[in-house]
C-alpha cells in the first residue's frame, strides 16, 4: 500500500518527501488539502511532481448514488483495493458528509451492515481525511471555500476501535493550515468503548459525542450490541458524565427503535433514569433494512407514541430525520462494498 501524503501534518510532510525549500512544502500542502493530485499542482516544478507519484494522495471516489431526498452515496477506492462507504446530507445549514473509519467493524452489531464480514483493517487518517477532501473537491470546494462544513463519523467501522488514527484525523481536518472544519462541527459516533471516551475528553477532542445505546438494560442490550458483555449502560454513563464535564459538550444518545425489543413503557422510565442530572439528547432512529438481519422497525405510530413518553419522562428527545433509505446509505446500511464483483 502506497504512503498516503493526506496522513501528515505540514511538517510531517517536509520530512516524509525531503521537499525544500519550505514553501515548496505549503504548496505541496495546499494543493492535496484542496483536492488537487500532485500531477495538477501546477505551481510545482514538473520533476517535483514526477518525483511526489511515488505516493497516494486520499481515497478515489469510484461510484455514486443519489437519494431522493438530496443526499449521495459514495463509493471509495483505497489504495489498497479495498471499498469503503459514505454518505453526502445537504442540510439549510450546511453540508454534512458521513465518512466510514474502518474497512468492515468487528463490533457485530444486530441492526447494522458494517460488521458483515467482520474487521478488514483499521483506515488510516489520510484514508479518513481522504473522504473529506474527495468529496468537497466534488462539490466545488476547496482548501478555502469549503464545501463541507459538517463531518459525521458514522460510516462504517467503531472509531473509537480506531483510535489513534481517528484522533490524528481529527487534528488535521481541524488544522488551520489544512481544510480546518471544527472540531465543534463534527459528531463521533462510538458505541460505548468507554476507556477511550475518557481518553477523548482527556486528549482535548472537545467533539459531539454520540453513543450508540439502542436498549435501557444491559440484558436486553447484550441481545443486539455484542460489545455490551464488555461495557455495562452504568459505566458508559460515567464516561459520558467525564466527556460533559471535561469539554462541556451535550452528549448524544442514538437509539434505533426495533420492533418488540426497546420500545415499551418501562424502556422510557429508564431512558429517563439514564439521561437525568447532566446535558444530554435523545436521538430516535427509524430502523433501517438490512437483507442480512432480522430485526425489524416499529409503525411511525409507535414511534410517535415512545417519543410522548420520552418527553412525559423528561428526556430531551426527537425522532432523526433519515437520509439515504432509497439507496442503501441510511443509518445502519453502510458496509465493506465491492465493484466490478470484487469484495
Amino acid at each position: 500500500m502506497k504512503v498516503n501524503l493526506l496522513d501528515f501534518t505540514l511538517s510531517e510532510l517536509a520530512e516524509v518527501t525531503g521537499l525544500q525549500p519550505a514553501y515548496r512544502v505549503k504548496q505541496l500542502f495546499h494543493g492535496i488539502s484542496s483536492g488537487l493530485k500532485v500531477n495538477e499542482i501546477s505551481v510545482l516544478p514538473l520533476n517535483v511532481r514526477a518525483e511526489l507519484e511515488t505516493f497516494a494522495v486520499g481515497v478515489e471516489i469510484k461510484e455514486s448514488f443519489k437519494s431522493v431526498d438530496g443526499s449521495e452515496k459514495y463509493l471509495y477506492e483505497l489504495s489498497d483495493g479495498n471499498i469503503i462507504e459514505g454518505v453526502f446530507m445537504p442540510h439549510s445549514y450546511g453540508n454534512t458528509l458521513c465518512v466510514s473509519t474502518q474497512v468492515g467493524c468487528r463490533m457485530n452489531c444486530a441492526f447494522c451492515a458494517s460488521g458483515i464480514g467482520g474487521l478488514v483493517r483499521n483506515l488510516t487518517a489520510g484514508e479518513i481525511l481522504g473522504q473529506v477532501i474527495a468529496v468537497n473537491r466534488l462539490k466545488g470546494g476547496n482548501k478555502q471555500n469549503r464545501q463541507i462544513t459538517n463531518v459525521v463519523l458514522m460510516g462504517s467501522g467503531e472509531p473509537l476501535d480506531n483510535y489513534d488514527n481517528v484522533t490524528k484525523f481529527l487534528s488535521l481536518v481541524s488544522a488551520e493550515d489544512g481544510i480546518n472544519i471544527s472540531l465543534r462541527n463534527i459528531s463521533l459516533s462510538t458505541c460505548g468503548l468507554t476507556e477511550n471516551i475518557i481518553r477523548l475528553a482527556d486528549d482535548g477532542f472537545n467533539v459531539t459525542l454520540s453513543v450508540s445505546l439502542h436498549a435501557t438494560t444491559d440484558e436486553s442490550r447484550r441481545e443486539i450490541m455484542p460489545i455490551a458483555n464488555k461495557y455495562t449502560i452504568a459505566q458508559i454513563v460515567d464516561a459520558v458524565k467525564y466527556y460533559f464535564n471535561k469539554t462541556g459538550r451535550r452528549i448524544i444518545f442514538e437509539y434505533s427503535m426495533i420492533k418488540g425489543k426497546n420500545l415499551d413503557y418501562f424502556d422510557a422510565v429508564r431512558l429517563g433514569r439514564i439521561t437525568k442530572g447532566y446535558p444530554c439528547h435523545v436521538n430516535l432512529i427509524m430502523l433501517n433494512p438490512v437483507k442480512e438481519k432480522d430485526l425489524n422497525a416499529c409503525s411511525p405510530k409507535d414511534a410517535e407514541r415512545f417519543l410522548d413518553r420520552l418527553k412525559e419522562n423528561g428526556v430531551s428527545a426527537t425522532l432523526r430525520r433519515s437520509f439515504g433509505n432509497d439507496i442503501s446509505g441510511a443509518c445502519g446500511q453502510l458496509r465493506r462494498s465491492r465493484l466490478g464483483g470484487k469484495k
